[in-house]
């Protein structure tokens, strides 16, 4: 399975709005790895509307995940089909004519702009977003260059929000029964989005790595989806004492197995953001294909690794990184 299968203007800081719970609506499509870094950005919204029905607009790959989350009570699903079809048309039309309160476009994209210039209903609700007319515009200079955190923190703070809390998935570790490997092991996860070859560290390193954790008495939990088998499979076929649960794991179930590993290693991938954001001490690896000053995961255990080419990063280098305190 996927990883996913599953105020007016820019004034002063204003407290919760527990006087109007007019219903909210939050967009937010994206990748995997951003939701889970917008979490914080939710559980604000939901803190400063205590007594509102918040409903996420999200894409089908994040919906099982967003049914979870405690932060909003409904999801409405948004294929984003090419263009904009005449019946996807309506079917978006009728959710944004539903009399909202308050909307947070936490996407911030050309398609949400043409959200809220086509489908939304005049007069227009406050809208916190970056679109032009939007009553809680987000003006921060250095929207697209800034962290997705500080961003969301940022745009929040604009509409109002004087607080977001880092990332959590407290409430979702529970909600696995996953049996857990025997201890210590240490997860690793060699794939990253199928199109996206230049991401990946070579599956004959994280080979070489295995071997050196199973020397170490700590064995290799290899994680992935079906994109990944070819990566994983070979893994396991050159490190045997490694565990090669490849496809096998929910969200839920890798947040608990970040919770109680010793180590994750992995690429600029979803799965490390979940393992970073359940405390797990994580060493995630980035290529010139991404920016990790943009949308790497962030916490005091998190260690970020960066080379044009991942081909040219050595084991030896990670396992140096390990013997330094991971």
């Amino acid at each position: 399975m996927g990883w996913g299968g599953l105020l007016s203007g820019t004034g002063g800081i204003m407290e919760a709005d527990t006087a109007s719970p007019s219903p909210i609506l939050i967009i937010k499509h994206g990748g995997f790895g951003d939701f889970i870094q917008c979490l914080g950005g939710l559980k604000a919204i939901r803190d400063h509307h205590p007594g509102a029905l918040i409903t996420l607009l999200t894409i089908p790959a994040l919906a099982g995940l967003a049914r979870q989350c405690p932060y909003v009570d409904a999801v409405e699903i948004d294929a984003r089909p090419k263009g904009l079809p005449l019946g996807h048309y309506w079917r978006l039309a009728k959710i944004f004519r539903r009399g909202w309160g308050r909307v947070y476009d936490l996407q911030n994209s050309d398609r949400t702009a043409l959200y809220f210039r086509l489908l939304t209903p005049r007069p227009r609700p406050d809208w916190s977003g970056f679109q032009q007319g939007a009553s809680l515009r987000d003006i921060q200079p250095l929207r697209t260059k800034n962290h997705t955190l500080e961003r969301v923190e940022n745009q929040l703070r604009q509409a109002g929000i004087a607080h977001v809390p880092p990332p959590s998935l407290e409430w979702l570790i529970p909600q696995s029964s996953f049996p857990l490997p025997p201890a210590p092991y240490a997860l690793l996860v060699p794939g990253s989005a199928p199109h996206r070859p230049e991401k990946r560290w070579p599956a004959g390193h994280y080979a070489a790595l295995a071997q050196y954790l199973v020397q170490q008495g700590i064995t290799p939990v290899l994680l992935g989806t079906k994109d990944d088998a070819d990566a994983t499979s070979a893994i396991a076929a050159s490190v045997p004492k490694s565990l090669n649960m490849n496809g096998q794991t929910s969200i839920s179930d890798i947040a608990r197995l970040a919770f109680h590993a010793r180590l994750a290693v992995g690429n600029d991938t979803g799965a490390m953001h979940v393992a970073a954001v359940a405390g797990c001490s994580s060493i995630v690896l980035f290529s010139n294909a991404s920016n990790p000053n943009r949308c790497a995961p962030k916490g005091a255990q998190v260690t970020i690794i960066q080379r044009p080419l991942l081909a040219e990063l050595p084991p030896e280098e990670v396992i140096a990184f390990f013997l330094d305190g991971n």
